[in-house]
């Protein structure tokens, strides 16, 4: 389980410090940068219980595997659409 909660850690904060890094602008931009590198590990950590509760022990490749990709997802959350992407409709 120790293994698990500091790999789910890890794996958060690697997630969101390169969605910081390498995210291209069209994409968008992120809300807050002390937003985005804490809510990667806390959403790899919530991952990680979540999938180690209904798993069980043993299953750290897979337990791993969710963390991250409720990390992503909610990290997604974040994105605001970019100024040249906003677009009104004429019945606006």
């Amino acid at each position: 389980m120790l293994w698990e909660v500091l790999g789910s850690v890890l794996v958060g904060l690697a997630v969101s410090y390169g969605a910081l890094r390498w995210l291209p602008e069209r994409y968008g931009q992120f809300r807050s940068r002390a937003l985005t590198l804490a809510t990667g590990p806390v959403a790899a950590l919530f991952g990680a219980l979540l999938a180690h509760s209904v798993l069980g022990p043993g299953q750290t490749p897979a337990v791993l595997a969710v963390s991250l990709g409720v990390a992503v997802a909610l990290l997604s959350l974040l994105l605001r659409q970019g100024d040249h992407s906003a677009r009104r409709s004429a019945t606006a």
